[in-house]
């Protein structure tokens, strides 16, 4: 029996990639990656036994402030000059219940890579008005990013942490199949 594999790339304009993390353990501070790349190869339209890589490219980090951005390319956090993009590599994909699947697979940040796990639901598939098959997928975790060397943190004069250490990711993707 042959298997077909299918190819899905990620839809830019009905995608994104966040993350969440507390400043002044107070309030969230959310930032993107604006650039990003999703290859997923499943057997037909199952997405059960799914290939998953992910690229971020650190260049394109927005937090909707230069100053606070440009920090998060230094060497402080993610020294985009010598470690460009964050890549993730799935390992295996497992369903809990109905559309809600875990995702583990691994991160790498700078020059650590780290296993972790991430919820996703599966939104479905949709043809789109040029015949297009789509799918979509919330995925959603918490890493910390002293776990993978983002060890930078201010104190306040009153003693108060600038920067938590979890990381809370939130991506929205779609997917087009190949054809």
């Amino acid at each position: 029996m042959r298997i077909i594999v299918t190819t899905w790339t990620v839809d830019p304009a009905h995608s994104d990639a966040q993350f969440k993390v507390k400043h002044l353990m107070i309030n969230n501070v959310t930032g993107e990656f604006t650039s990003f790349r999703v290859n997923v190869e499943t057997e037909s339209d199952n997405f059960a036994s799914a290939q998953i890589n992910f690229e971020a490219d650190i260049a394109s980090i927005s937090t909707k402030n230069e100053m606070r951005d440009n920090h998060l390319k230094s060497d402080d956090f993610f020294n985009a000059e010598k470690f460009p993009v964050i890549s993730f590599h799935g390992k295996g994909i497992t369903k809990v219940k109905g559309n809600e699947y875990v995702l583990v697979g691994d991160l790498t940040i700078r020059d650590v890579t780290k296993e972790v796990s991430l919820d996703v639901e599966n939104g479905g598939l949709m043809t789109d008005f040029y015949g297009n098959t789509k799918a979509g997928f919330e995925i959603s975790g918490s890493i910390s990013r002293k776990d993978f060397g983002l060890l930078w943190n201010g104190v306040t004069e009153t003693g108060g942490i600038v920067v938590s250490d979890i990381v809370k990711l939130q991506l929205n993707v779609q997917l087009q199949k190949q054809a």
